[in-house]
């Protein structure tokens, strides 16, 4: 399947690591200019000159803490400078704050609110009338399926992601007539830097990484954990002219964990 990217450029959220870099390498492989977005600016920096290697697009980092409008604001000019429009992007920027809901405190919920909530819509809002001029763009919102069917103890991740889905389905019917198409992509159980830190943590004096994978994964239907790089091939797709027809979608990679659709 042909998922040419050449001319369009991209900014991906939370860049540097897991789901983020694996769609920056991902896109720029089908010929987009990428822009990468995270905090840690010499980790950011290094990923950037590690996805080049080898392409003909140009893959940029830009430190920026999501959280912060100033920085936001900071990291659209800057995109809009380097490669005069955004056409992609992928909000992506965020980590899992699970807990029972008497233990979340206002500042909790706060914290949690503007890195997955607040950030996709202050980056969205300021790169939609771009998009709107040329009646062309995509943006794609990473979420969970904890957003459609909330577990216990799973505030305010939870109640983020599922805001998060509403405001996909919103967007896209607010610009489906602009030619800009909005989809979410709900995760479950995705190998990431955030789940080596657990295992660190708490596993690694009893088994290995791969073991402890395999573990974790085993009650997953489909029998594993999933890799970044098969999100990064949706969000691909989700950009790309293939994915024409579709908006206002909430799509589930989890393997089957999900008890809803």
């Amino acid at each position: 399947m042909n998922l040419d990217l050449n001319g369009k450029n991209a900014l991906v959220t939370g860049g540097s690591d897991g789901i983020g870099r694996a769609a920056a390498d991902r896109l720029a492989g089908a010929g987009a200019n990428v822009i990468i977005c995270a905090r840690r600016t010499d980790h950011l920096h290094n990923t950037a000159e590690q996805i080049s290697n080898g392409k003909t697009s140009k893959v940029l980092p830009i430190t920026c803490d999501v959280t912060k409008l100033e920085d936001i604001e900071n990291a659209v000019s800057e995109a809009i400078r380097l490669f005069g429009s955004v056409d992609i992007l992928v909000n992506n920027a965020g980590r899992s704050s699970a807990g029972h809901f008497q233990e979340i405190t206002d500042d909790l919920w706060r914290e949690d609110l503007d890195l997955k909530l607040m950030g996709a819509i202050r980056f969205s809002r300021l790169v939609a009338p771009y998009m709107k001029a040329q009646s062309w763009g995509r943006i794609i919102n990473i979420t969970t399926p904890g957003g459609k069917a909330p577990g216990p103890a799973s505030v305010p991740t939870s109640v983020s992601r599922a805001a998060g889905i509403a405001l996909t389905k919103e967007m896209s019917l607010d610009y489906a007539k602009d030619g800009i198409l909005i989809n979410t992509i709900c995760v479950g159980l995705i190998k990431s830097a955030q789940h080596e830190r657990t295992w660190l943590s708490e596993n690694k004096k009893h088994n290995t990484l791969d073991e402890w994978y395999a573990k974790n994964g085993s009650n997953v239907p489909i029998g594993r954990f999933g890799e970044a790089e098969e999100v990064a091939d949706l969000i691909v797709f989700l950009a790309s002219d293939r994915a024409s027809y579709i908006t206002g979608t909430a799509i589930n990679i989890d393997g089957g964990s999900s008890a809803v659709t």
